[in-house]
């Protein structure tokens, strides 16, 4: 209603309109003559008589509005002419013709407007250009008149350095109000902002005193701009030295700033059609958040014995911290980030979505979605930094489950870093996540009822469903892995596994296992794993990480592996179970789930040719050829060799390996202490344990497990492999065509088709060759066995000397008969 009624009586006074805009050039002379240069007061009559003759052309500068910038509160008025520009008549009289006295009141009244940033009448900017922003961020500097009497020089010389920092300060404000530069900067240009409108405050007070006081001096003005003075060049400190690590006034930038994510992540993230934060993609590198309260925190040390310093950088950092602390408590106590700027300590990559669990053999989700900006954490959050990540982490995944109302104000919590309850406030909320999150997993989801379903699929544990299933599926199994049916195979299992009476029956858990088809063999997949950058001894899990994608690396060995070494089982988990038991712990499971079946596959073929060997006419039949009997007890006592080697090696695996280490994992995973005592604290289990130690556990078993079942070593590797093969050759050789030769080399069964004969008669070169082959495996397989205990041995005393109850168990069966 007010701007209409204004609007309404411009219309009806045109003449009053015509008039205002006829005096305009008057009244910018009129503003001129307090905002700049001017001539005296005694002078300005003269000046605008001889303005008003058409003979010259009259000065008009004009304001002008600037092009709009991101800070909101920045100025968008034009700068004022440059005294350089005033023209001659304009020009006020010189200081040397005035007496001192006169020249002191001239000099007081131009600082009061120095101090606001302009030029005086005989104060003018050395050098300055006011279009520049660096120039700008710098500040004016002031050069005197010549003629000024010294004693008045010395005095004004000083308190120019206060007009410097106020220009310098104003337009460091609103070069670091933009966006770009985040919530902490802005935050703490508003605590300048009114730090300098109480200077403003000060110098209204001054012209007061100048105007109203005859006594006033430039003395008196010093004496009262003193305190002012050390605050404002603090601050114009402080800033200069923010500039200068955002590379607003030079090149040097601070290296240990790092705003922007890595090139890769940024690509990752626009492929999967995420959307950049403002500050992720910058061109340079910006100094905001943590590092601007680590600036704080470094200024304050250094002039923490100077009370007034203290305090002013004190009051900075407290309202600075302010919007840090508002992002802080959101993450510790929703486990959400709301950081438009980029300037949190946690970092979040939204690209990596939970659903990629499925296929993460790297722990993506957890390791990298949420990440500390290692140099970007204030001091004061130093040594806490990795209970802050935990609990925001830890929350996250409760929220995700439904487990956290966000929608819940978090009240009575430090707003800023110098509150007394600061640490106590991120050790609580770390406490609080970790007992959410250790419930959900252990309660809700029953993660120690998935760990045993584990161990009955994986570890074949009470596993007479899975030989079951072993015997249905053998005609699918031995033939070559790709041409194997894995739905007939799946169908099996189902059909097995909700067979009453076995273990597999009550498992609730029983429809998330799948049957698959490994197109690498074993030994050739873990030898390219401990191949990958050496590391085969002490850390499995990087190569094995690193190593992530086996079924692409299938080369001409691996072509006819059968059904038998290609068969794994898969294992899906839910959310949030998947992040303890993960794609890159399934995987581990995998690899101990393939070298024992591949033990008990061996076993069956070994005791499938004892029972051929009792049933077989030419194994039963005493023959009259005493050289072919004592061929017949060698392949007997090869076979209980290589029987009670696999069967040792079987046993060693699951009894004096997964067994015991697994009984670890369940006594730490149900807060047990290593004598069988419970850990409690008022009443609560586990409230010492923390989820990352948890699965820290869940892959340290697995890759013991790994380890002591020689599955990490390139040594132990090769050897088992060979004597592998040997021992499925040999069976294979004992079940197929031994029986015909041995026969033929019967000369009492030769040419006795029931007994096997291939009715060619008796052929004595037959014993000759049977005598060879057999001395061959035995050498191979004595040499080998030989080459395993000393690396046992070996192994048993560097790194797992759990490998000497293996060597023990072996030592009957390496001497030679």
């Amino acid at each position: 209603m007010h701007t209409r009624d204004k609007s309404q009586v411009r219309t009806r006074n045109p003449v009053k309109e015509s008039s205002s805009a006829g005096n305009r050039g008057e009244f910018m002379e009129r503003s001129r003559s307090k905002r700049g240069p001017s001539q005296p007061e005694g002078a300005s009559p003269n000046s605008r008589k001889k303005e008003k003759q058409p003979a010259e052309t009259p000065w008009n500068p004009q304001a002008s509005l600037m092009p709009h910038s991101t800070a909101p509160l920045a100025s968008r008025v034009s700068f004022p002419p440059l005294a350089s520009a005033l023209p001659q008549s304009l020009q006020p009289t010189p200081l040397r013709e005035l007496s001192a006295d006169a020249q002191e009141k001239a000099i007081l009244e131009d600082l009061l407007y120095v101090f606001m940033g302009f030029e005086g009448q005989y104060i003018h900017y050395r050098s300055y250009d006011p279009s520049q922003e660096k120039d700008r961020l710098t500040g004016p500097a002031f050069q005197l008149p010549p003629g000024m009497d010294p004693t008045l020089k010395e005095l004004t010389q000083s308190t120019l350095k206060i007009a410097t920092h106020y220009s310098a300060l104003e337009s460091f404000v609103e070069v670091q109000s933009r966006a770009e530069y985040g919530a902490v900067s802005h935050a703490l240009c508003a605590t300048i902002r009114k730090l300098l409108k109480e200077y403003l405050v000060l110098v209204a007070q001054l012209e007061h005193e100048l105007l109203n006081n005859p006594s006033f001096t430039l003395h008196v003005l010093h004496l009262h701009l003193m305190p002012t003075s050390q605050c404002l060049a603090q601050l114009y400190t402080l800033g200069q030295e923010l500039l200068r690590r955002n590379g607003l006034l030079d090149q040097d930038l601070d290296e240990s700033l790092d705003d922007f994510d890595d090139v890769d992540n940024i690509l990752e993230q626009l492929k999967e059609g995420g959307e950049l934060v403002p500050g992720a993609m910058s061109s340079k590198r910006i100094c905001k958040g943590g590092n601007v309260l680590r600036l704080l925190t470094e200024q304050l040390t250094t002039f923490s014995g100077d009370p007034t310093t203290k305090a002013l950088l004190e009051r900075l950092l407290r309202d600075a911290s302010r919007p840090y602390m508002t992002m802080l408590n959101e993450w510790l106590h929703h486990g959400g980030i709301k950081d438009p700027h980029g300037e949190f300590l946690v970092k979040e990559q939204k690209w990596i979505k939970r659903e990629k669990l499925e296929e993460d053999y790297t722990d993506e989700y957890w390791e990298k979605r949420y990440t500390i900006r290692e140099n970007e954490v204030p001091p004061q959050l130093e040594s806490v930094k990795d209970k802050v990540l935990l609990a925001g982490k830890y929350l996250n995944v409760v929220r995700e489950c439904g487990g956290v109302d966000v929608s819940k104000a978090v009240k009575d919590v430090p707003k800023t870093l110098d509150d007394p309850r600061f640490l106590e406030n991120v050790n609580a909320a770390y406490t609080y996540a970790n007992a959410s999150l250790l419930n959900l997993l252990l309660t809700k989801n029953s993660l120690t009822t998935r760990f045993r379903s584990l161990k009955h699929y994986f570890f074949l544990d009470r596993s007479d469903f899975f030989s079951y299933f072993l015997e249905l599926g053998a005609s699918e199994l031995r033939k070559p892995a790709k041409n194997v049916n894995e739905s007939k195979l799946q169908s099996l299992l189902d059909l097995v596994l909700r067979q009453p009476g076995s273990i597999a029956a009550q498992d609730p858990f029983k429809e998330d296992v799948k049957v698959r088809m490994n197109k690498v063999g074993l030994t050739k997949w873990l030898m390219q794993v401990v191949s990958v950058s050496g590391i085969d001894q002490d850390n499995p899990e990087a190569a094995i990480e690193k190593y992530q994608a086996p079924t692409s690396q299938s080369g001409e060995d691996d072509k006819d592996i059968l059904g038998f070494d290609a068969l794994e089982l898969d294992y899906s988990v839910p959310f949030p179970l998947s992040l303890v038991i993960s794609r890159k712990t399934v995987l581990r499971y995998q690899l101990i789930f393939r070298h024992i079946l591949s033990l008990r596959h061996i076993e069956t073929m070994l005791v499938t040719s004892w029972l051929d060997q009792s049933k077989v006419i030419a194994w039963r039949h005493k023959s009259s050829d005493r050289r072919l009997e004592m061929w017949k007890r060698r392949a007997w006592n090869l076979r209980s060799k290589m029987l009670v080697f696999v069967q040792q090696l079987l046993y060693f695996c699951t009894a004096e390996v997964v067994e015991p280490n697994w009984q670890n994992l369940m006594d730490r995973v149900n807060g047990t202490d290593a004598d069988g005592s419970e850990v409690t604290v008022n009443g609560t289990k586990q409230v010492n344990r923390t989820v990352d130690e948890l699965m820290q556990d869940h892959v340290d078993f697995l890759d013991t497990c790994l380890k002591e079942c020689m599955l990490t070593q390139a040594k132990l590797l090769k050897i088992h492999h060979r004597l592998m093969t040997c021992c499925t050759m040999f069976s294979s050789w004992a079940t197929s065509s031994l029986a015909r030769a041995l026969a033929s080399a019967d000369p009492d069964l030769a040419g006795n088709k029931a007994a096997g004969s291939d009715g060619r008669g008796y052929d004595p070169s037959r014993i000759d060759k049977l005598e060879e082959t057999l001395r061959r495996c035995e050498e191979h397989f004595n040499r080998h066995l030989r080459i395993l205990m000393d690396s046992l041995n070996y192994y048993a005393a560097t790194e797992s000397v759990v490998l000497l109850k293996l060597a023990h168990a072996l030592s009957a069966i390496s001497k030679e008969d």
